[in-house]
């Protein structure tokens, strides 16, 4: 059981930077924050959630099954992630790639404490064990100084970022994935490369903000697990529940940004009429259909937006949003389990996309590519994809992010890499303090 509390929030913005920086006392750690972006589907502008009660930390090996008793038990919020590598529950592949941030590959807690905010309205679920909390830690995170990071500097520390895959190398692999298209094996695989930093120290909380600050992307988070942190500037949903509605809103296609207006102008204007942009869009929705459709009530798959085109600090991107309904006898870890891996991170036929991507990437993706949320107590929950992320393996001290883009038949190599590099920019800058 939990004690709510409702409270006013004078000036939301610095409330939420407190809360973050406080946050950071704690082992468990999830804050998902909107940025305040405007979007159709959205529930609250930012939430917290600290302190692991109970939690879950498994390997693939029956995870969804694991991960649906647990959250039936609970009965209550449990925030954490889903790694890419989940795929091997879902059907039979691997994962052997390179892995150095050695994250589990599923966590959820049980937050003792949860924050969530909407405009200036700020609501407090704190489990009954601690709820003579409240006031001391609002007293705190009103007037929050972190003295423990105040001299801990990225610059301090220059970080010289290293390439998994060399350009050549890049080329070859796209060359083997568009044979791979020739033949039929796939219309479409998303191809990922890592950039990374080895005996690399960096502030998380630090670089978080720096990559929030550069982005304001509709779908941020920060994750710590102990030693282990996300910093996620991801603009894409993966899935989201509404009662017994579904949606799902698949980005494939974009456009970096200039700042001179019409520059700009016209190249939102040339990824709205991109004949291969649109058509890496179409295929990924109809694979969400077929995906959405295993859970859906019949007749209740439709697409609400087509290739609509949304703007963002760093890029121009082509989304889609498409929906269903479910019953509501229907579990939360069923919709989730039939949907995962997101399409958009996968390809067409998703199966071979899959395989494909492994026996060509050379990194492990992880957490990377999977997907950070949370599910309620009624069973709604919302997901992005991690993407636009750093990821950080303080023990190790290895600093990583990865990027990619789908390969179709119209690809032409050198774009796709170039696409990376846009993808790269607002990492790299952070991390490197190079523009």
């Amino acid at each position: 059981m939990r004690t709510i509390t409702k409270h006013k929030l004078t000036n939301p913005e610095v409330f939420k930077q407190n809360l973050l920086t406080w946050s950071q006392q704690f082992d468990d750690v999830v804050w998902l924050d909107s940025n305040n972006y405007q979007q159709q589907y959205s529930s609250y502008d930012a939430v917290l959630a600290v302190d692991a009660f109970t939690g879950i930390q498994t390997d693939y090996h029956n995870a969804f099954e694991q991960f649906k008793e647990y959250q039936s038990l609970t009965n209550d919020w449990v925030f954490g992630y889903l790694s890419y590598d989940l795929k091997n529950d879902v059907e039979q592949l691997q994962s052997l790639n390179n892995d150095d941030l050695a994250f589990p590959e599923l966590y959820f807690f049980q937050p003792k404490k949860i924050f969530l905010i909407k405009g200036e309205n700020l609501e407090i679920q704190y489990l009954k064990m601690v709820d003579d909390e409240v006031e001391t830690d609002l007293n705190e995170i009103r007037h929050y100084k972190d003295e423990a990071n105040i001299n801990l500097h990225n610059e301090n520390n220059p970080i010289k970022i290293q390439l998994r895959i060399h350009k050549d190398e890049y080329f070859n692999k796209i060359e083997t994935m568009l044979s791979h298209i020739n033949r039929g094996d796939i219309y479409e695989a998303n191809f990922c490369q890592e950039f990374y930093a080895k005996d690399t120290t960096i502030n998380p909380l630090e670089t978080y903000n720096k990559l929030n600050t550069i982005s304001k992307p509709p779908f941020a988070a920060f994750l710590k697990l102990n030693d282990k942190y996300l910093l996620s500037a991801s603009p894409e949903r993966y899935i989201k529940k509404e009662a017994t509605k579904i949606i799902s809103q698949p980005i494939k296609g974009t456009a970096k940004r200039e700042d001179d207006f019409m520059l700009d102008s016209i190249l939102k204007n040339n990824l709205v009429s991109d004949e291969k942009e649109r058509s890496e869009n179409v295929m990924i929705v109809d694979l969400v259909r077929n995906d959405l459709s295993q859970t859906a009530t019949k007749g209740s798959v439709k697409v609400e937006e087509l290739c609509k085109i949304y703007t963002f600090n760093q890029v121009h991107q082509m989304i889609s949003t498409v929906t269903s309904e479910v019953d509501q006898k229907t579990h939360p870890i069923d919709v989730i389990k039939s949907t995962f891996p997101m399409g958009s991170m996968t390809g067409a036929p998703k199966i071979s996309a899959m395989k494909i991507i492994e026996s060509l990437e050379e990194t492990k993706r992880g957490l990377y590519s999977g997907a950070v949320g949370y599910i309620s107590p009624s069973g709604d929950f919302d997901f992005n994809v991690v993407i636009r992320s750093i990821l950080y393996n303080a023990t190790n001290k290895y600093v990583s992010y990865s990027v990619g883009g789908a390969i179709t038949a119209k690809s032409d190599p050198l774009n796709e890499y170039e696409e990376c590099l846009i993808k790269a920019k607002a990492m790299r800058t952070v991390l490197e303090g190079v523009n």
